[in-house]
């Protein structure tokens, strides 16, 4: 490693599309684990690369909130809409009294009574993608699976399920920004629309719950259901979307790996365990100190920006055996991917049992999987991974 500082360029989102996040980061916790970035279009903010000092702070939710945001946006765009309103961007006591109501659904017992429900979805997905031939494994098999499970939880009727999907596939994929931003606000005009309809109607599922939960013997307004809303559909399918597509990719450059669990399906779970740590999503989380902190002799003042690079810290030499090699046979494998603390991913287990399904699906069939072409990476500081994954399918 060398000694000399590299150019850190960590706010710039073509480092994770066309350069090589790890070296800076590597570089950082041998030499700057705490490391201070200037303001540009976004504010000044510290980055925490080690694995302990991450997770010590994601432990620290009293010190590092979560309401005034949780990922880097420029300055001129203002505070988060969602702040102090969503699961995601709360602290307590609202935080827990909001995950109090949907935490049920996604349970151990809860995520596992919609086991054969899944696995008929995953068969579907794989079944049209084996239909084609050629696919792009990021749209027609990944986006597919997340997506269409956690409408299913949330009520959507399954003849919106290509809207949305349709939907969602502008709003957060590549492309013009303006052509993102309508989707996304067709998405929330969906939403009021269900949340209008289950308030009046419920059901059995999230929307449901939402539209006629009460909170401190109040109801959430419409707009906090909405929010909310919103707020489960992304964290339900991006990023186990761009994890499952990861992974494959990651399969297909260490084609050894897929063996070894083709040979023994046994190692199916701790490879899910080791796509979640290889591929580590969502690139960062950001936190906002609401009171004065030291972490690793820096000092943090109130109010001043925290960003965790969760690739970082499941890289670091000092916590994972020989951590930039990528084994399904990894253990134990304490990643950080899906967060620490109160704000531990709700759909923990909902996604691991989704990548365990599709990846299972695959190995069970003796499915075929060939690069088709070159993949393309995110061009994102907020999530990181396949925006394309072209391969041909074939069931042998």
């Amino acid at each position: 490693m060398p000694d000399s500082a590299p150019l850190i360029s960590l706010a710039d989102p073509e480092l994770y599309s066309l350069g090589d996040p790890f070296a800076q980061w590597s570089w950082l916790r041998a030499h700057d684990p705490v490391h201070w970035h200037e303001p540009t279009e976004l504010p000044g903010f510290w980055s925490l690369t080690r694995y302990d000092d991450i997770r010590a702070a994601y432990r620290d939710a009293e010190t590092f909130s979560s309401a005034q945001g949780i990922l880097l946006r420029p300055a001129e765009h203002g505070p988060d809409p969602g702040g102090g309103r969503t699961l995601a961007l709360t602290d307590a006591p609202r935080h827990k009294q909001l995950r109090g109501l949907v935490d049920g659904w996604f349970a151990v017992r809860s995520v596992r009574a919609l086991e054969t429900e899944m696995k008929d979805i995953a068969q579907g997905v794989v079944d049209k993608a084996l239909e084609m031939g050629s696919c792009d494994f990021v749209t027609d098999v990944a986006a597919r699976i997340p997506l269409y499970v956690i409408c299913r939880m949330m009520g959507v009727p399954e003849s919106d399920w290509e809207r949305l999907y349709e939907l969602t596939s502008r709003a957060f994929g590549a492309g013009d920004p303006l052509t993102r931003r309508f989707a996304h606000l067709d998405i929330l005009g969906y939403f009021e629309t269900l949340q209008a309809e289950k308030a009046a109607d419920p059901g059995d599922d999230l929307v449901s719950v939402l539209a006629t939960a009460e909170v401190d013997g109040e109801r959430l307004s419409p707009d906090d259901v909405i929010l909310n809303c919103d707020n489960l559909l992304v964290g339900g399918t991006e990023n186990t979307r761009i994890a499952a597509a990861g992974g494959m990719l990651s399969f297909l450059e260490h084609p050894d790996q897929w063996q070894a669990v083709r040979d023994d399906p046994e190692l199916l779970p701790s490879s899910v365990e080791e796509v979640l740590r290889w591929t580590s999503t969502a690139t960062h989380i950001m936190r906002t100190a609401v009171r004065p902190a030291e972490i690793a002799g820096r000092r943090v003042e109130e109010g001043d920006k925290v960003v965790f690079w969760l690739p970082s810290a499941n890289r670091d030499e000092t916590v994972f055996d020989a951590p930039d090699v990528f084994d399904v046979r990894r253990t134990p494998n304490r990643h950080l991917s899906l967060g620490f603390g109160e704000h531990f991913c709700l759909g923990g287990m909902l996604a691991r049992v989704e990548l365990r399904l599709l990846y299972g699906e695959l190995l069970s069939r003796g499915v075929r999987i060939e690069s088709d072409g070159q993949p393309k990476l995110l061009d994102s500081i907020v999530v990181n991974g396949p925006e394309t994954l072209p391969v041909r399918m074939k069931a042998v």
